[in-house]
């Protein structure tokens, strides 16, 4: 792919529409799938999904007391079955677009992260003052404009969404303690943990009463399928290819792809203090990050 400059930049756009997407694929979905069902079967076709490539690629998993299974299952909990369980959430009542954005503050929370648990990642100036100016992106969206002393009315859904991004960055500095493994592999192991973990909760809450469009399980298929499975085979690729650098920065186009579908597809209202909100956090994170290894 790295020789043929046409493929690679076709995988680039790819990855950024698929998880931009993402958000407004969830936005419909949560309209008549509850939040457990919907990480329920996004996770179980995934698991699918990675199961089957990682075999593919020949990779034998290893037996249930390899310590192994501990750590990805704990990722798996960690970056798949909460977060996904939050965005669910939390998009019941805030708009894809404003959900990107606040997810997408995860570098910020890893940056932190990283000065406590990780060896040489300790926190600078320059990424000091980039984690304050995304920071001031974050309390732009929570304050009420005309201000007023108290938050936006959407403040827990906002919240949930947050909580998704403080998840990611905790999975980003697990993983870097966690047992080497092939990273299809170690992808798989996490789906499987993942998705029997929201599958035991979904059922707790009860088997839904009412069977949904066949538009939302469609869109839940395209979910898993592609946002959940695919898309993290192409991301593996592409980190193979160019390294976590590049996607870092395809990650600041995801809010973009994210408003655009959100505006096309849901018809979400266009907002001047989300695009200015994703501008201020999108400049933090590049000043954080232009000081970090992350």
């Amino acid at each position: 792919m790295q020789d043929r400059k046409p493929l690679f930049y076709a995988a680039c756009i790819a990855i950024v529409v698929i998880w931009g997407t993402a958000y407004t694929l969830i936005g419909y979905i949560v309209d008549t799938i509850s939040p457990a069902w919907l990480v329920a079967v996004r996770t179980f076709i995934a698991a699918f999904v990675l199961v089957a490539y990682a075999l593919w690629r020949g990779h034998k998993f290893p037996p249930l007391s390899d310590p192994r299974w501990r750590w990805y299952s704990l990722m798996g909990l960690i970056g798949m079955a909460l977060p996904f369980y939050f965005t669910a959430s939390g998009q019941k009542v805030i708009e894809s677009g404003l959900t990107s954005i606040l997810a997408g503050v995860m570098p910020l929370f890893t940056i932190v992260l990283a000065h406590f648990f990780i060896k040489d990642e300790r926190l600078t100036w320059r990424k000091s003052f980039g984690f304050l100016i995304g920071f001031a992106g974050l309390i732009f969206l929570f304050v009420p404009i005309p201000f007023e002393l108290e938050l936006v009315g959407e403040w827990r859904a906002q919240g949930l969404i947050l909580l998704t991004a403080f998840c990611y960055a905790v999975l980003t500095i697990i993983a870097k303690r966690a047992p080497h493994t092939p990273a299809s592999l170690g992808a798989a192991m996490m789906l499987i943990a993942a998705a029997t973990v929201s599958l035991l909760f979904a059922l707790s809450t009860g088997l839904p009463e009412t069977i949904p469009p066949n538009s939302a399980i469609f869109a839940l298929v395209v979910l898993a399928v592609g946002a959940t499975g695919f898309a993290q085979i192409l991301y593996l690729r592409l980190v193979q290819i160019s390294g976590p650098s590049l996607i870092a920065r395809l990650v600041y186009l995801v809010p973009v792809c994210s408003i655009i579908a959100g505006i096309l597809f849901l018809g979400e209202a266009f907002s001047w203090r989300t695009v200015l909100a994703m501008v201020i956090v999108t400049v933090g994170m590049y000043v954080a990050r232009s000081d970090s290894k992350i």
